[in-house]
C-alpha cells in the first residue's frame, strides 16, 4: 500500500470549498431558526437553504402570500398555517374574521408538488377546497390535519380519502362541519391500508358505523392512535380487539345503566396501548385500566367523571406516566399523590372544571399546597399548564427552584374565591422566572391586584429566552407597561387582557421590543378612532381592530344573553402588505 502524496492530498483537499460542505450539511439542520440564521449568510447559503427546506410554519397565514412562500421554498414536503388568533378558541374573535385556506390550496396544486403533509390550524377550509388538494396530491398526500377548521362537509372528506388512498395521518380534532353521512369513513375502510393516525376526537359525527373502524383496524396494520368522538364502548370491542398495534386511543363513551355497574368489566384493550384518555369513565370503570397502568405514559381524564379520590386512586398505579390531563378537581390531593408517585412526568395541563358539575369537593380545588408537592416531586417537568384557586409567592418559588427542565409555563387564578392568600405576586414571579431559564413560553393570568408595576418590570427583565407570553390583568399603570418593554430579548408574540394600559403605551411598548412579531390585546383603554396606536406604525406592520362589540351567548341554564366584548388590537409584520378579506367587523388602521 502506498502512501499519498501529501502535497497532492493538500491539493485535492483545497478544491473542497465552504459551500460544498454546507450543501451536504444543511439537510440535516431541521431546527427553523438556526436555518434562518444559516441563510443570512450568504447569498449561496440563502440559495442552498431555499432549495433544502422541508417543512415550514406559519403562526399566521397572512404574514406571507402563498406565492411568495412557494417561491421561496419550491421544494416543501409539509406545512403547517395557523388563521385566527389563539383567541378565537375562547369565542373571542368573530366567526368571520378571516382565514380562509383557498388562495394556499391553490397554490400547493399548481406549484408545491413535493408536499406531502398539510395542517390547517383555526381556518376555514370549504368542499371544494379539500377537493382541488385531494386531486392534486392523490396517493402522495400523506398527512392531512384539520385542526378546530370549519366551514367543510364530508362531502370534503369523501373527496380526500377517495383520491388520497395512501394517506398516513387523517385528524378532523375539534373541527365544526356539516355531517350529511358516513361514506366517508366507508371509504377509508374499504381501500386505506396505510393509515396510521386517526383522530376526530371532540366532533360530533353520528353518521359513522363502529364496524367500518374495526375494518380500518384489520386493514391498516400500522394503526398506532386512534382518537374518536362519542362512541358506545361497547360498540368498539370488536375495533379494539382488530387493533393489535394500537398505542394510543381517546373518546368512547362510557353509559351507566342503574343496576349494572357491572357492564364494562368484560371490556378489553390492545396490549400495546399506553396513551389513553376514556371520556365519560366513572369510578366504576377505573379498574378496566388497572391491568396496564404501570404501562400508561399519556392519561386524559379531562372528560373523566371522577372525584378527587378516583384520581388519586388511578394515578397511583400509573409509575410510568410522562403526560396528564385533567381538571382541577384533582384537587391538592391528586397533585401530591403525582409528585409522589410519577417522577417521570414531564408534561401537565389541569382544565378549569364546569362550576355547576357539584365534583369539587372540599379537596377538590388547586392551589399553592398542590404546587409545592408538585414542584418538589415532579422534577423532570418540562411543560405546565393549571388553573388555581388560590396562589402564594412561595409556590411559585418552589417551581423556580425544582422545575429546572421547565420550558413552557401557564397559570390562570380563578375568581371563584374572594380572597387570596398571597398577593401580589412580584417576588414569586421573579424567583420562578430566575429559576427556570429555559422557559420559552411564559402565560400569567391573574385578577385585579395580582401583580403591581414592580411585578411586570420583573417579568421583562428576568424573561430573556421567552419567545411567547400572555398576560391576563397585571401591572397598575403605563410605566409598569414601560418597564416591562425594555426587557424580554427575545420576545416575539405577545397577547394580553384585561389590562389597564392606554393605547398610547401600548404602541410605545411595541416599539421597544423590536424582535416582537405578533400583539393581540382585548380589554385596554380604548379610544374611539384608535388614533394612538398609529405610533407603532411601520413598513410592513399591520393594524387591525374590532371595535366593542355584544355578542350573544348561552348561560349554563339555556337563557341567551348579550354580552359586552371589550375591543381588540391585532398587529403584526406581514411581507403581504393589508390583507383584502376583512369582514365589516375589523377595522384596518392605516398610517396617517
Amino acid at each position: 500500500m502506498t502512501m499519498e502524496d501529501p502535497d497532492i492530498k493538500k491539493c485535492r483537499l483545497s478544491t473542497v470549498t465552504v459551500d460544498d460542505v454546507i450543501e451536504q450539511v444543511m439537510p440535516y439542520i431541521t431546527d427553523p431558526k438556526d436555518r434562518d440564521s444559516a441563510s443570512l449568510v450568504c447569498r449561496r447559503w440563502f440559495e442552498i437553504d431555499s432549495e433544502t427546506r422541508e417543512h415550514v410554519t406559519m403562526a399566521l397565514c397572512y404574514t406571507s402570500t402563498p406565492d411568495r412562500l412557494s417561491r421561496r421554498f419550491p421544494n416543501l414536503r409539509s406545512i403547517k398555517l395557523k388563521g385566527k388568533p389563539r383567541a378565537a378558541m375562547f369565542n373571542l374573535i368573530p366567526e368571520n374574521w378571516g382565514g380562509f385556506v383557498t388562495p394556499w390550496v391553490n397554490e400547493i396544486a399548481s406549484s408545491l408538488r413535493r408536499l406531502r403533509s398539510v395542517h390547517f390550524r383555526r381556518m376555514i377550509v370549504s368542499d371544494l377546497d379539500l377537493d382541488v388538494l385531494a386531486r392534486a396530491r392523490l396517493d402522495e398526500l400523506e398527512a392531512l390535519k384539520l385542526d378546530k377548521c370549519s366551514g367543510f362537509s364530508t362531502d370534503g372528506l369523501f373527496s380526500i380519502v377517495k383520491h388520497c388512498r395512501k394517506i398516513k395521518t387523517l385528524l378532523m380534532e375539534e373541527s365544526s362541519f356539516v355531517e350529511k353521512d358516513g361514506k366517508w369513513l366507508h371509504e377509508l375502510a374499504l381501500h386505506n391500508t396505510s393509515l396510521e393516525i386517526l383522530n376526530f376526537y371532540m366532533t360530533e359525527f353520528a353518521k359513522i358505523n363502529a364496524k367500518d373502524l374495526e375494518s380500518i383496524a384489520r386493514n391498516c396494520r400500522s394503526l398506532v392512535s386512534v382518537k374518536v368522538g362519542d362512541f358506545e364502548m361497547l360498540e368498539l370491542a370488536g375495533f379494539f380487539k382488530a387493533a393489535t398495534s394500537l398505542e394510543e386511543f381517546c373518546g368512547g363513551s362510557f353509559n351507566e345503566e342503574i343496576g349494572r355497574p357491572e357492564k364494562y368489566m368484560n371490556l378489553t384493550f390492545p396490549r400495546k396501548l399506553c396513551c389513553l384518555g376514556l371520556s365519560y369513565m366513572g369510578p366504576n370503570e377505573v379498574p378496566l385500566l388497572f391491568p396496564f397502568a404501570a404501562q400508561i405514559r399519556k392519561l386524559d381524564l379531562i372528560y373523566a367523571l371522577l372525584a378527587t379520590e378516583d384520581h388519586c386512586t388511578l394515578i397511583q398505579k400509573c409509575p410510568n406516566l410522562e403526560v396528564l390531563e385533567a381538571r382541577n378537581v384533582i384537587g391538592d390531593r391528586g397533585l401530591e399523590v403525582l409528585g409522589q408517585c410519577c417522577k417521570k412526568l414531564k408534561r401537565l395541563r389541569i382544565e378549569r372544571g364546569e362550576d355547576d358539575q357539584g365534583m369539587e369537593d372540599e379537596e377538590g380545588v388547586v392551589s399553592q399546597r398542590g404546587l409545592v408537592a408538585l414542584a418538589q416531586g415532579c422534577q423532570e417537568l418540562e411543560y405546565m399548564a393549571v388553573y388555581v384557586s388560590d396562589i402564594t409567592n412561595e409556590s411559585l418559588e418552589s417551581i423556580g427552584t425544582y422545575l429546572k427542565n421547565l420550558c413552557d409555563f401557564r397559570l390562570v387564578l380563578l375568581d371563584q374565591e374572594e380572597r387570596i392568600t398571597d398577593l401580589p405576586l412580584d417576588n414569586g414571579v421573579r424567583s420562578l422566572l430566575i429559576g427556570c431559564k429555559k422557559l420559552r413560553r411564559f402565560a400569567f393570568y391573574l385578577r385585579q391586584g395580582g401583580l403591581t408595576d414592580v411585578g411586570l418590570s420583573y417579568i421583562g427583565q428576568y424573561s430573556p429566552n421567552v419567545r411567547w407570553m400572555l398576560l391576563g390583568y397585571v401591572g397598575e399603570s403605563d410605566e409598569g407597561l414601560m418597564e416591562f418593554s425594555r426587557g424580554c430579548p427575545k420576545l416575539q408574540k405577545l397577547e394580553m387582557r384585561g389590562c389597564c394600559f392606554s393605547e398610547r403605551a401600548i404602541a410605545a411598548a411595541v416599539m421597544k421590543i423590536p424582535s416582537l412579531r405578533y400583539l393581540w390585546v382585548q380589554g385596554y383603554r380604548a379610544s374611539m378612532t384608535g388614533q394612538d396606536l398609529r405610533l407603532m406604525s411601520r413598513p410592513y406592520w399591520n393594524i387591525e381592530l374590532i371595535p366593542a362589540r355584544k355578542v350573544p351567548e348561552v348561560n349554563q341554564l339555556g337563557e341567551v344573553r348579550e354580552m359586552e366584548h371589550p375591543a381588540h388590537i391585532l398587529a403584526y409584520y406581514s411581507l403581504a402588505g393589508e390583507r383584502t378579506d376583512c369582514p365589516p367587523t375589523v377595522k384596518v388602521l392605516r398610517e396617517a
